[in-house]
């Protein structure tokens, strides 16, 4: 059965790696009920108040509902709403427009985009993030509610062992609970306790340090090993942007380090400006020398153009996945 969509809906907060996981789904939703015809996108200069109040009023002639995803909310004031609140108090019954607000500080989506919203009969959804700190307790509270139970102690050695990402762990810990059968109704006894054993053999340990592993097997060349690493994370439900952020990160690292050995700075003096160890400091300079500043930038362009894609940008060309591999490839080759 096809999803209900509401007028409208505005996805806000400061985990932008959960608003961006969202904004893909909406959009790929969106393309398979209407059609890319019926979805239209407002990123950047584009992304006004105004300029979506126009779309809301304009005819159009697609087939099925129409779909406004809009991106940058967080950075609309109260003053500009005006045009846009009336838009969206005679919005049209088949269309929907979403609002993605990446906030930060005092970047915030502006209280009357809310009150509009709500106005419309649309819904709003907050994605914050937790402090690092507050995650054990997170992770209890979420265990609990999946029928398992976990002491504190634990907890700790699950964020530790999985990293500080609140869908990963939240992704593990539904893992857990399909794996001991938590929270069946048949089953005596109240919640399952889960021992560090347990989290250690069950769980995948830091998607973080496997990013980094993926991202030295591109530098390095090992093309083949590079695909096989990104199939497994995908496989295990790794996000695509999460995964290009860090080789993107590593990418660039490498870049600035490829150009500060090309101007003569001495091997010593880089290696002690890299956090990590030396015997991985040494392995990244010496793939940085071998690739050279302008491959690396080269490599650096077609990271961020599948970042891009990775988070929603661009239109038609091969599937996310496609793009990935094409990318590694391309680089590793």
């Amino acid at each position: 059965m096809a999803p209900a969509f509401k007028p409208a809906y505005l996805i806000h907060g400061d985990d932008h790696g959960r608003i961006a996981e969202r904004r893909a789904r909406l959009r790929g939703l969106a393309e398979r009920g209407s059609g890319a015809q019926g979805v239209e996108l407002f990123e950047g200069d584009q992304a006004t108040p105004d300029t979506v109040a126009m779309a809301l009023n304009a005819m159009t002639f697609a087939i099925g509902r129409r779909f406004l995803i809009v991106d940058g909310a967080e950075r609309w004031k109260d003053r500009e709403m005006d045009a846009l609140e009336a838009s969206l108090a005679a919005i049209a019954p088949d269309t929907t427009v979403t609002f993605f607000a990446r906030e930060d500080g005092r970047l915030k989506a502006p209280k009357r985009l809310h009150d509009a919203v709500r106005r419309a009969g649309g819904d709003i959804a907050t994605e914050q993030s937790v402090k690092p700190r507050e995650l054990p307790r997170w992770a209890v509270g979420q265990a609990r509610a999946l029928g398992l139970e976990l002491t504190p102690d634990v907890a700790r050695m699950l964020v530790a062992h999985v990293g500080e990402r609140q869908q990963r762990l939240l992704r593990e810990l539904e893992k857990l609970a399909l794996e001991l059968d938590a929270g069946a109704p048949d089953r005596p006894g109240g919640a399952v306790r889960v021992d560090a054993d347990t989290v250690l053999e069950l769980t995948a340990a830091s998607a973080e340090r496997r990013a980094w592993a993926l991202a030295d097997a591109v530098l390095s060349g090992r093309a083949d090993n590079a695909t096989r690493v990104l199939l497994q994370m995908r496989a295990q439900g790794e996000r695509l942007p999460g995964l290009v952020y860090w080789m993107s990160a590593r990418l660039r690292q490498a870049h600035q380090i490829a150009r500060a050995l090309e101007r003569g700075t001495p091997q010593a003096q880089v290696r002690s400006g890299l956090r990590m160890p030396p015997s991985a400091a040494d392995r990244l300079i010496a793939d940085a020398r071998r690739l050279g500043a302008e491959r690396l930038e080269r490599a650096v362009c077609l990271i961020a153009d599948l970042e891009l894609a990775s988070r929603g940008g661009g239109r038609g060309g091969p599937s996310e996945d496609t793009a990935a591999l094409l990318a590694i490839r391309a680089i590793a080759a």
